[in-house]
């Protein structure tokens, strides 16, 4: 592979600045959804209007997989650098056009059609960003480094979603409720499409890291990637889904869920959740640094066997009366979740060759952000509804943190990380 270039400061930051757009817009939706709920999907009930809100937002993100096969051919056959500019173009477009949209009350049911469509042009376009953009700065990266590398663009995830949490929390302690309802919810949107042009920007001068021809195939990535990488593809699903799942329980599920059951008020729940992806945020660089020291493996373990000990506890916590409790549960769920975010890029981009790596990638990243992702608060909610049952989010987490140990046993040691990625 040509690595014409060291990876500079600027490289990581243009390659980054996409993931704080993506993570920003489906964390401002996730913990805006009651009100978005009530603004495109009017219901007698207010559960039936967020549940609706949820299934545009898993609208979205079901569109990932498709998008994935598209961004992920464009990325191993024209460039990782094309994918992320046309990825972070569609991105903030879609942002801005969610910020001016019309609500049912203005134009009835063109409203929540608009809006699931907008969602699902999002959700193809996000599909090239986490991936393309990890992919690139873990190939730049110096030998022995792709684990440092990868974690900032997961830090940039982070602040992403800690920017998403903070923005609504800012403006519902600066409006009334009333104001919010009516037209404060439109300023995190409209927000989002200027970190858009500002990744443009970034994104112009980004040097590229395709791999050279004589390492390209024949035929379509995406097609040597079912056949001949299939369980490669297995285990990355199985390897993601705890770290997703605990991520849209703890930060989206759980807001809706604690402001509709446990009647802790909303504000307060934004500014904890912003505080806690701090944390998390700044817990990723050390834990990259320390993967490249010792390897993905252990890292991987020690954090997949803590989310099985404590996903009773932390959640039985955030169920608290007491709003300090429901602080600390969440802040110990968000620093395990860390170590997780922290390998996702770069343990994944060691797991396939360097000719179909965007493709491979792509498509196994985003369909586990579709079926574990964005789905999350969707069936858990529905689930909810149907049994009443207060501790279904850590059952879930439970069973796909016991299932991801299979993988982690399995996976290669640092030295044939390290190698991996040469091919």
């Amino acid at each position: 592979m040509s690595q014409p270039q060291r990876l500079s400061n600027r490289s990581l930051a243009a390659a980054s600045s996409g993931n704080v757009l993506e993570w920003f817009d489906f964390t401002v939706y996730g913990f805006l959804a009651p009100i978005i709920g009530k603004a495109f999907f009017p219901a007698d009930d207010p559960v039936a209007s967020t549940l609706s809100a949820f299934a545009a937002l898993a609208a979205g993100y079901l569109a990932r997989p498709l998008g994935s096969v598209i961004f992920g051919h464009v990325g191993d056959r024209i460039g990782r650098k094309t994918a992320l500019i046309v990825s972070v173009v569609m991105m903030g477009v879609a942002s801005l056009a969610i910020a001016v949209l019309p609500t049912y009350q203005t134009i009835g049911l063109a409203a929540p059609a608009i809006l699931v469509l907008i969602r699902i042009i999002q959700g193809f376009a996000v599909s090239g960003e986490y991936t393309s953009s990890g992919v690139l700065v873990v190939e730049l990266a110096p030998p022995g480094r792709q684990h440092t590398a990868g974690s900032t663009i997961a830090f940039a995830m982070m602040i992403g979603c800690m920017i998403g949490s903070g923005v609504p929390a800012g403006v519902s302690a600066v409006l009334t409720e009333a104001q919010m309802a009516d037209w404060g919810w439109r300023i995190p949107f409209a927000f989002g499409a200027l970190v858009a042009l500002t990744s443009l920007v970034l994104r112009l001068g980004l040097m590229e890291s395709l791999p050279d021809p004589d390492e390209d195939v024949k035929e379509l990535p995406v097609i040597t990637v079912f056949r001949d990488h299939w369980r490669a593809v297995c285990r990355i699903l199985i390897l993601l889904a705890p770290i997703m799942i605990l991520y849209f329980v703890i930060f989206v599920y759980a807001s809706s869920f604690l402001t509709a059951q446990m009647h802790d008020p909303s504000s307060t729940l934004l500014e904890f959740s912003t505080a806690n992806l701090l944390v998390a945020a700044l817990l990723v660089p050390p834990i990259g640094w320390i993967a490249d020291k010792v390897g993905s493996r252990p890292v991987f373990f020690v954090g997949a066997v803590l989310m099985i000990v404590t996903a009773i506890p932390f959640w039985s916590m955030m169920q608290s009366e007491n709003l300090d409790v429901v602080f600390w549960g969440q802040m110990g769920f968000s620093a395990i979740n860390s170590a997780g975010w922290a390998l996702s890029v770069s343990t994944l981009a060691t797991m396939l060759p360097a000719a179909v790596r965007c493709s491979g990638v792509s498509v196994a990243y985003n369909t586990g952000a579709a079926v574990f992702g964005g789905c999350t608060p969707l069936i858990l909610t529905y689930l909810f509804t149907r049994t009443g049952d207060d501790f279904l989010p850590a059952y879930y987490v439970l069973i796909t943190a016991i299932l991801s140990l299979v993988v982690i046993i399995g996976m290669p040691n640092r030295e044939r990380e390290i190698s991996a990625l040469k091919g």
